[in-house]
């Protein structure tokens, strides 16, 4: 079913939410669950931390799902002595503090525990509303927290008047329950999946760490490598650019964590301030003289020929195709022994502003292999990327379908049929694997 903004199809009807239906309420937080925070024990005090056993939640441990663990623990003393109180399991926990990108961000305990004061809990009705399809629900409006904050206030925090304010759809309860039900189905293939791609990419780097430094040897070749300079085998590409206000320029950045190249923007000449770019091509190798501290390098693909990139990078490109493949380099400096080299490469007295020297990079070295074995490694290693990449898909696809589950949900676009049971989604949270994305 299709909503037009101005359209209220039969058994439904405008709310402070949206178009729900008839039957459902729209409720206020506060109405529906005792809203808590909590503190911080001095930590001057050694004995509220030391041997702790009692979880403390902060909002760097939220997850926006099931919570199972926390970073540190509180001791009996700190909960005799200061205002912490227990919180029970089934308690959903919003972020106040922390900017944009911590604000909202939610978790639904697990086990029982204490929080901060950067935390406010919610202890709900469950007569009312069912704590799952609460998280839902904050979950999928984390946008309207940043506006409460970017509008309302200098700091961009929220404060609990807001949290007591922020307004939810109240569906019949067995409704909320299977709704909720429906939606951890998908979180089970999301975690499942994520695995996956976390198995697959540790395969990788074991494999990496065994071919690149040569403990494992591919079928069919045992000659022996040799130690090379970075000025033996790579040159410095000083490409030019003819300028042109009116060419709309296509322009890339470096991810950090060898992450790989992304195109940033497109602009055109006129609109750019310092004409400082410079073409790339298919096979050169980008360093970021500010980010390669952090690994931000990569090889030039195909996808981003011919685009242009600013002043703030190197280019690379093999000296002899016969001695050294690019793809091989690319894969090399993944590797730790690399990201230490470009560390010590760098000068500055602080991390994030930190410049790369390629001089002194380039009087450090590696060891290589023939050619035909760096192709064979490539080959090899682009098998496992494939499989990444195709895990990596479906997961995109998984994480789309539920949101758009959610969107058609968590008001009512799309009905659900309920059942009597009420034990549900008791089993839901029983299932350790679940974690909403």
């Amino acid at each position: 079913m299709q909503f037009m903004k101005t359209e209220i199809p039969e058994g439904y009807k405008n709310s402070p939410v949206g178009i729900i239906p008839e039957e459902w309420e729209v409720k206020r937080l506060e109405e529906i669950a005792e809203i808590k925070s909590g503190t911080t024990p001095l930590r001057s005090i050694e004995d509220y931390f030391f041997k702790g056993n009692i979880p403390w939640v902060k909002t760097t441990d939220l997850n926006n799902g099931l919570l199972y663990e926390t970073e540190e623990k509180v001791t009996q003393k700190a909960l005799d002595e200061t205002s912490l109180r227990i919180l029970p399991k089934g308690t959903v926990l919003v972020a106040m503090y922390g900017g944009f990108n911590q604000i909202g961000r939610t978790a639904l305990l697990t086990l029982d525990a204490t929080i901060n004061q950067a935390l406010s809990a919610l202890l709900l009705n469950k007569t009312i509303a069912d704590n799952l399809f609460i998280l839902y629900w904050l979950n999928h409006n984390v946008g309207s927290w940043k506006r409460y904050a970017a509008s309302s206030r200098k700091d961009p925090n929220i404060t609990s008047r807001d949290v007591a304010l922020f307004q939810t759809p109240i569906p019949p309860l067995n409704e909320q329950q299977k709704i909720a039900e429906i939606l951890s189905v998908w979180d089970v293939a999301i975690e499942k999946q994520t695995l996956l791609i976390e198995k697959l990419e540790l395969r990788k780097r074991a494999l990496m760490q065994q071919l690149l430094t040569g403990k494992k040897r591919l079928k069919g070749f045992d000659g022996e490598w040799r130690k090379v300079c970075y000025s033996e085998i790579v040159k410095e590409i000083n490409s030019k650019l003819k300028w042109n206000d009116e060419e709309l320029y296509k322009l890339v950045s470096v991810r950090r964590r060898s992450g790989g190249l992304f195109e940033r923007e497109s602009l055109y000449g006129k609109e750019i301030q310092t004409k400082n770019l410079r073409p790339i091509i298919t096979g050169d190798f980008l360093i970021s003289k500010m980010q390669i501290v952090h690994g931000a390098s990569g090889l030039v693909t195909e996808e981003f020929n011919d685009m242009k990139i600013s002043g703030s990078y190197i280019i690379l490109n093999s000296k002899n195709k016969n001695i050294l493949d690019m793809c091989y380099f690319n894969l090399w400096s993944q590797m730790p022994h690399f990201y230490r080299q470009a560390f010590i490469s760098s000068y500055g007295v602080h991390i994030e502003k930190m410049t790369f020297s390629l001089d002194t990079f380039l009087s450090f070295g590696m060891t290589l292999p023939p050619i035909k074995e760096q192709k064979a490694i490539i080959k090899v290693i682009s098998v496992v990327d494939k499989e990444i990449h195709i895990a990596k898909e479906k997961l995109m696809q998984l994480k789309k379908q539920k949101k758009g589950l959610m969107q058609v949900l968590l008001i009512g676009k799309k009905r659900v049929i309920t059942t009597t049971n009420t034990q549900t989604n008791e089993n839901i949270r029983n299932q350790k694997s679940i974690r909403a994305v």
